[in-house]
């Protein structure tokens, strides 16, 4: 479905049901359907909400309006279009940066915040011809398929998995492929963080290059004191893809928690 929100279209996959919803923010270069393999396990018994953000996918791409409150508003938008009530935010790298600044509002009806290889509060420190090389990732297959072998896995994709991988990455729009590096990862939101009050894990891969287990114990963890970390092993950045089925049971055990009144 198309959900107009904050002067643009965003599309929203959905399936299963329940009273609680888990809503699914992806990271830079994905879609919604990055988290199909682990939304697949839990729309048994949750209500599953992924969209696309701006640029990407199948949502609209926006002239600009690609920073991280940009993003924020957007989700915010499809919650409450939605009419969600009780919601659980997940979000991956990029995604986890948004799910962190909307986290920090304290917003009527999040119960939980799950965090995958979030991408730090803090800025990224990148020179300029890092930033220029990540602004092109994206830019050809050949390219896609690099970054896919060397930077963002640890574990084979399948033939399937691999093909939607380059599929989405090439499928962003220009804009939405230099907001990340140009504008989105420059950000500090720090401060904000410091105010999330919802029960909250963070999962990281053990072999993830982008944002590393040290990266996130140093500028993240502090930041969210009653955070716990979970490390998957021999996982790398798309832990959506690499190991859905470890991640979906991590999310379930730790939205049972919630749901049975259990800090976790």
């Amino acid at each position: 479905m198309e959900i107009d929100t904050n002067g643009t279209r965003i599309h929203v996959a959905q399936q299963g049901s329940g009273d609680l919803a888990l809503v699914f923010l992806h990271y830079y270069g994905g879609s919604s359907r990055t988290w199909d393999g682990v939304a697949s396990a839990l729309a048994d018994g949750y209500r599953i909400v992924a969209t696309d953000h701006r640029g990407w996918g199948k949502s609209a791409a926006h002239v600009d309006g690609y920073g991280i409150a940009d993003l924020a508003v957007d989700a915010e938008g499809v919650i409450q279009a939605l009419g969600l009530a009780r919601y659980v935010l997940v979000g991956h790298s990029m995604g986890g940066k948004v799910a962190q600044l909307i986290a920090s509002h304290r917003p009527r009806g999040l119960e939980g915040l799950v965090l995958v290889a979030p991408s730090p509060p803090s800025p990224a420190s990148l020179s300029d011809e890092e930033r220029a090389m990540l602004t092109g990732a994206y830019q050809s297959r050949e390219s896609v398929e690099f970054v896919i072998d060397h930077v963002l896995t640890a574990k084979s994709l399948d033939a399937t998995q691999r093909e939607q991988v380059i599929e989405d990455s090439l499928k962003g729009a220009p804009q939405a492929k230099a907001g990340w590096p140009n504008v989105a990862m420059r950000e500090d939101i720090s401060a904000e963080v410091v105010s999330i009050d919802a029960p909250t894990i963070v999962i990281s891969g053990e072999l993830d290059q982008v944002d590393r287990v040290a990266t996130l114990q140093a500028e993240l963890m502090p930041r969210i004191p009653h955070a716990a970390m979970h490390i998957l092993p021999g996982v790398g950045h798309l832990s959506p893809l690499e190991a859905p089925a470890e991640l979906a049971q991590i999310i379930a055990r730790f939205v049972a928690g919630i749901e049975s009144g259990i800090a976790v």
